[in-house]
This record gives C-alpha cells, structure tokens and sequence, in this order.
C-alpha cells in the first residue's frame, strides 16, 4: 500500500482518496476505520428528567431489555435513547456485541471465562459477568486480537 501526503492551503477540508485496482475486504475495511476516526467521547444517558453527559471510557455495557437501551456504568443504569444498533455502529471501536442484545466496552473486559458445556461469560472489571453467544464469540476474540484468523 503506497500512501500519499500532500500539504496544500488551497484545501478547507482534509480529502481522502482511495485508489484500488478491485474492491475488496481490505478495502472496506480501511473505508471503516477512517468513517469511524471521529468518534464521540460522551454519550447522553438519562435518568428520569435528568440528562448525563457519560465518559465512553465510564461504561460497561450497553443492553436492551423489551424496548428500551440501558447504559451501566459502575455506579447505576441510565436509558439511552438511540437504538442498539446506532451505539453499536457509533462506538465500533471501543464496543463488542457479545449477544442479541448486549455490547460490552473492550476496555472494560478483564477476563474471559470458558465454561462447560459451552457456555463461555466475559467478566468485567467491576466484577460483572456477562454471557457470550458462540454466534458472537470470534468478532470478540478478533476485536480483542487474540485465538487463531
């Protein structure tokens, strides 16, 4: 891959151009990474009347339950109120989805615990285990860099 910096003050915006002689994974996956560059520090979780302004780096995970999104951090649940699939696509690199309905902050992973009869949990550095589905178990391991490609 050959990469190219041209410094300019003709240009009011930073451009990206990709040259490629086929669309390919590599591809898509560097058109990810630089769609995913910006991503916000704070998310907005509520409780009740009252809005918080909470740190990424704060939460533990994220889950629905019937319609509604939850934020936990160490302390409490506060809702969210985007969808699961919009923290999900927001917050692509700092969280995993380990299940249906639960994304879990990388940061936040302390160990992974493998159990019989296949059920395998993450636990959380607040002590808090959470179940993984074998459907979502080799994105973990690939976002965490660990297990065989």
């Amino acid at each position: 891959m050959k990469i190219h910096l041209i410094i300019d003050e003709q240009y009011d915006e930073t451009e990206i151009h990709i040259y490629a002689k086929e669309y390919s994974e590599a591809v898509e996956q560097l058109m990810h990474q630089l769609k995913v560059s910006k991503t916000p520090e704070v998310i907005d979780g509520y409780i009740g009347q009252e809005i918080h302004m909470l740190k990424i780096a704060d939460v533990f995970t994220v889950f629905a339950e019937s319609t509604k999104v939850y934020l936990q951090t160490d302390e409490q649940e506060f809702e969210a109120k985007k969808k699961l699939y919009e923290i999900e696509e927001l917050f692509v690199k700092d969280f995993v989805r380990v299940s249906k309905s639960t994304l879990v902050n990388l940061k936040k992973i302390s160990s992974i615990q493998l159990g019989l009869l296949g059920s395998t949990q993450v636990l959380l550095e607040n002590d808090v285990s959470v179940p993984i589905s074998r459907k979502y178990m080799k994105q973990l391991k690939q976002k965490l860099g660990i297990g065989r490609e």
